[in-house]
């Protein structure tokens, strides 16, 4: 397997959600990460902590302090996800790293960022996303804003944009011998997930309000169906030929005459779609489009992705002491 990231050497220190997260990335990427914890707590367990080479200290103690500097000078990159000030009080700030490495990228993970009226804040995923626009857009066309997991604003916007950012900086310091910060904030990583649905509002394609627009389950050719046995379906037919495939499955072929994109038939279609779905369990369903270009789908419980015919060809979960994780993404192959 290829490990893009071979010989890259990280220190991270240890934290919660999406530094973690990142670090996770990091090193399923092939990069060494040494993970500095708290002297005296148990080593990390779980998904987000795999992959590490682990120490322990006590970053209170001078000569512990100084021990993290040295493997900080020999790192390519840092990651922390503390509020901001705290890595300056305990000696370890960017000014003080970048004397010890000037080619040091250091990376910042917080909910609010580094500066701005909030940066000294607490707050969760939840506050992050709520600010960015996220959240708000999320849900049925009525009913109150639907929390998405923490996936927007820990992992997507969080830990995921601090991966992309600390590679694009040690690509410049590999270039250019200079470092620098990275200031990774999840209300900004979450705003910039949303934009194509700001750019569309931009464009008046999009309405500010949830369940009501294309994307957002409004359309009845894209959102759930409950099956007859409380299963359900993903409908996600968006283009007329996928479309008109998935009403001839449903036998409901007579809607076609009504404009696919026109909104205010929306509701009807959604009505007639929904009394049909519920006539069949779920799994009747996907026999019956099975091989179609229809684009529909179970729901799938935590418990039955890893056994999907899909994913298992794939290898998209890994058992680890009889439990089932996602394995790494995304994949590398060596050109033929």
């Amino acid at each position: 397997m290829i490990q893009p990231l071979q010989g890259v050497h990280i220190v991270e220190f240890a934290g919660l959600g999406p530094a973690p997260f990142c670090g996770m990335l990091l090193a399923q990427m092939g990069a060494h990460v040494t993970r500095i914890g708290r002297a005296g707590e148990a080593l990390p367990d779980g998904p987000l902590a795999r992959g590490r080479e682990h120490v322990a200290l006590d970053l209170k103690c001078a000569e512990d302090v100084a021990h993290a500097l040295d493997r900080i000078a020999q790192a390519d990159a840092l990651i922390e996800g503390f509020r901001p000030g705290v890595m300056e009080r305990l000696g370890l700030g960017p000014d003080t790293c970048r004397l010890r490495n000037p080619s040091l990228v250091y990376g910042r993970m917080t909910g609010w960022g580094q500066r701005g009226p909030l940066a000294h804040t607490a707050g969760h995923d939840i506050n992050y996303i709520a600010i960015s626009g996220a959240l708000h857009a999320v849900g049925e066309a009525g009913g109150a804003p639907v929390v998405p997991l923490n996936l927007v604003g820990d992992f997507g916007g969080g830990g995921m944009v601090l991966a992309f950012g600390v590679v694009a900086a040690i690509l410049r310091a590999r270039a250019s011998g200079k470092g620098c910060v990275v200031d990774a904030a999840m209300t900004d990583g979450a705003a910039m997930l949303m934009s194509m649905m700001y750019g569309f509002h931009a464009a008046g394609q999009w309405r500010d309000a949830r369940g009501e627009n294309l994307l957002d389950g409004g359309a009845p050719f894209y959102r759930t169906y409950r099956c007859r046995d409380g299963g359900w379906l993903a409908v996600g037919c968006i283009e007329p030929p996928f479309y008109a495939a998935f009403l001839k499955g449903i036998g409901a072929q007579d809607l076609l005459e009504l404009p696919q994109r026109d909104r205010t038939h929306w509701p009807a279609i959604a009505a007639r779609i929904e009394q049909i779905i519920a006539t069949r369990e779920r799994d009747a369903w996907v026999a019956l489009f099975e091989g179609s270009d229809a684009c529909v789908s179970p729901v799938l419980a935590l418990s039955e992705a890893p056994h999907h015919p899909h994913n298992a060809a794939r290898g998209a979960f890994t058992q680890t002491d009889g439990a089932w994780m996602p394995a790494c993404a995304p994949r590398f192959a060596a050109f033929d």
